[in-house]
This record gives C-alpha cells, structure tokens and sequence, in this order.
C-alpha cells in the first residue's frame, strides 16, 4: 500500500511515500529507498511497493524536494539536448547535495523511529544512480542507525572529492552491497577497487563489483537500460541481504 506523505524539514515540507505489505499489521523493518536522478515516478513507485511485499515499511522520499513540485522528468530527452528538459534537470540536481541529502536523511531516519508501524531500531538503506552514494553516505554519518546498505549502479562513489562516500568507511557500521554498472565512467573500474579496498580496510562486511553487462541504470523499469535479468538477481540479493541482517 502506498501512502504520500509530507515530512516536516528544518526549511519547509518534504514530500515523501511510504510503502506497507498488504499483510499483516506490523511493525515491520524500516527502509529507506534513495531514488535515482529522473526522480519520483512511477517506476519508483514499482520498486517501493516490490520491497514493501517482502516484509518492509518503506520510505521512498523526495530528494528534490527544495525545488518544489515538478513535471515527470524525461531523462532521455534531457540527454539527448532538450533545452526544457535539460534546464528542468539542472534545477533538480542542484536542489541538493551531499550536505543536504544527509541533514534531510537525519530528519528522515528520526521520522521513522516516530512511526508506529516501523519496528523500531536500526533500518536499511538502498539507493540508485545518485541515490547509490547517497545510501553509502548514510550508512557513514549514521552507523548508530543504519545495518546494512545496498547501491545499484551508482556513481561518483570513490572519487578524489573530500566528500568521496568511501572516505567515510572507517565511521561505518552496516553490511554493504555495492553493485556498479559495466562500461561507466561515472564508477569504472578503479573506482570500484578503491571503493573495496577502503571498505575492506575498515573491517566491514562488504561486497563491491561491477555487474557486467548490466548498464548504468538497469533496475528501474522504465529506463532505455533496464534489463528485467540483471533487476531480478538485484531483488534477489537486495532482499536477501535486508532480511540477512533486519529479520
């Protein structure tokens, strides 16, 4: 079941959705699903309401929220040059960031501890495109609260930039997955090794490749990418490393 809901935020409302098994009355493990840059859509709606069914109180919020409300965005046509589109995208990404993600995040992780059909404790955190670093940035400035992260073909993950998510390795806590995509500059290869070897060295539990064949934006369904193979092994292994450590 889905349920829209508007988060107080220390600058206004937050628009977010939360996504509850049909089921059973709860509590049930609380995620946080951190959406990828075409933003809110249906598709995303189609990811909440699949993690919902396998046990979860699910939180997919907006992250451009600050923009205020928005058309669907056409990520194809933002590409491909459009100039509405491409400027309507700008506007979006420049909304947020790594700062405010994680100062929206807190507020977010605290909203959850109040809701009574959320179990209480700490809560997962899965992420794609530029949600993926943010799940990781999550699991870093809140180890007290996240156990375990998952992020599917993100990007930007282990750059030179001081906010790099691996340079918060040392303060993490959860069980990681990371699965990059094949032939991304955004997370290429030596980016994936730096990103394994900083959470590998911070003694964590953690799985970090790049899934070939598989393209930067394969899970959502209605990407140019989306392969329904590789989306499937991503349920798969999602939820079997959520109920590893939630359940």
């Amino acid at each position: 079941m889905k349920t829209e809901v508007s988060i107080p935020m220390p600058e206004g409302e937050a628009r977010a959705f939360v996504f509850t098994p049909d089921a059973g009355d709860g509590p049930w493990p609380a995620a946080i699903l951190y959406m990828d840059a075409p933003a809110i859509r249906p598709a995303m709606f189609e990811m909440g309401e699949r993690l919902a069914q396998a046990g979860y109180y699910v939180l997919l919020p907006d992250m451009f929220w600050r923009a205020g409300p928005y058309p669907p965005l056409d990520i194809v046509k933002a590409r491909a040059g459009d100039p509405e589109m491409g400027a309507l995208f700008a506007k979006l990404r420049a909304s947020t960031d790594a700062e405010r993600s994680m100062k929206d995040t807190g507020v977010w992780l605290e909203w959850l501890a109040k809701q009574p059909k959320a179990k209480p404790g700490k809560v997962g955190v899965t992420g794609y495109c530029m949600g993926g670093g943010i799940a990781l940035r999550a699991a870093g400035t809140f180890p007290d609260r996240v156990a375990v992260a998952a992020s599917f073909h993100g990007g930007n993950q282990a750059t030179d930039e001081p906010d790099s998510p691996h340079l918060l390795a040392p303060r993490m806590q959860a069980k990681i997955l990371v699965a990059g995509a094949d032939e991304d500059r955004s997370f290429d290869e030596a980016q994936c090794e730096r990103l394994d070897a900083a959470l590998k060295a911070a003694g964590l539990d953690a799985e970090v490749s790049i899934w070939k064949g598989a393209k930067h934006g394969w899970v959502p369904t209605d990407m140019p990418v989306h392969s329904p193979e590789a989306a499937e092994r991503h349920w798969r292994e999602l939820v079997a490393l959520f109920d590893g450590v939630l359940k």
